[in-house]
């Protein structure tokens, strides 16, 4: 038994400067941190030659083409399995919940098949590795932001280059900042589940097309990405609530479904009781809030979220990336 596992992430600045049709262009630069939620994958060595899948529904099947899973079949075909294994993949968090789920199953997957071959890689290979099946195999309309800070962890800088390569910066920020972005980060989930790539499809093609200052408004947002990084290495965590406000500002903007009124309500009343700023993290049109408040404010605003029906999630940030968990195969 092998058990493998990924975390998810918040954005912390400069999202969405990740995706080919803006990085391709004008390059990407976002700040990321992982969480202490996780999706996790388990392989094991099945007696019998068919594969045996487990998640939110169940599949037994003779051959790796008639898998309904598209992650699971892509790779295991990239991994070159074909028979006699049994894969179970659990998770935190709900999916399509703007943490980017996906690719860390994908991450998790790949490290427990890797593993299960005997062939340990590294958090480059991973991240490149889930990049391939998502994008170039399956044509998910995403970015690489989320590959990578699964495989890598921390809190952490991505630079998109224009030839689609990823520079990786940890960032160093010190022990008593993390802890009071922690402290002063309020995550809600909206209750709202929404598939990104509908999203990211319509932001793409307004982004190519200008549609709305559409461009303009990804060049902000990757300068808050840049602010972000000051903002952190610096200390001056309370400037991050404003800049926070300004993003989501430029986001709502950005295509017709990142927002609705239901969502625009949560987002004021959280204002109304304190919050600096927020956004809705991933794509939008649902999954979840993080809003950032003043130490003196943060009860009003829980309050004010939970009177709405919102849950609340606790956490902390994830310093490990992707690992392995428990190795038993005895061969």
């Amino acid at each position: 038994m092998i058990v493998s596992r990924a975390p998810v992430r918040f954005s912390l600045g400069g999202g969405g400067t990740d995706l080919p049709s803006y990085s391709a262009v004008h390059g990407g630069f976002l700040v990321a941190a992982a969480i202490d939620k996780y999706v996790y994958v388990s392989a094991n060595q099945r007696f019998y030659d068919s594969i045996r899948l487990a998640y939110s529904k169940t599949e037994t099947v003779d051959s790796v083409d008639a898998i309904e899973h598209r992650i699971f079949r892509e790779a295991l075909r990239f991994a070159g399995i074909s028979k006699g294994i049994e894969l179970t993949s659990v998770a935190d968090v709900p999916p399509n919940s703007g943490l980017g789920s996906s690719s860390s199953f994908t991450v998790a997957l790949m490290n427990a098949l890797h593993t299960y071959q005997h062939d340990f890689v590294s958090s480059l290979q991973l991240a490149l590795d889930a990049c391939h099946i998502e994008i170039d195999i399956l044509k998910e309309p995403i970015g690489k932001q989320d590959q990578f800070i699964a495989a890598y962890g921390g809190i952490t800088a991505f630079t998109f280059n224009t030839n689609g390569s990823v520079d990786v910066e940890r960032l160093p920020v010190r022990p008593e900042v993390i802890d009071e972005l922690e402290s002063n980060l309020l995550i809600f989930y909206s209750g709202i589940e929404r598939q990104a790539a509908k999203v990211l499809s319509e932001q793409g093609k307004n982004i190519q097309s200008n549609q709305g200052n559409a461009v303009d408004r990804m060049h902000r947002i990757k300068e808050l990405g840049h602010e972000t990084r000051r903002i952190l290495l610096t200390g001056n965590i309370d400037a991050y609530g404003e800049l926070l406000h300004e993003h989501w500002t430029n986001k709502r903007q950005l295509t017709s479904n990142m927002s609705d009124t239901t969502i625009d309500e949560h987002y004021e009343a959280a204002r109304k009781a304190g919050a600096i700023g927020g956004k809705l993290m991933g794509a939008g049109g649902g999954g979840f809030f993080m809003f950032y408040t003043a130490p003196a404010e943060r009860r009003r605003v829980y309050a004010a979220l939970v009177a709405r029906g919102l849950r609340p999630m606790r956490f902390r940030f994830d310093t490990s990336g992707a690992r392995i968990v428990a190795n038993v195969r005895q061969s």
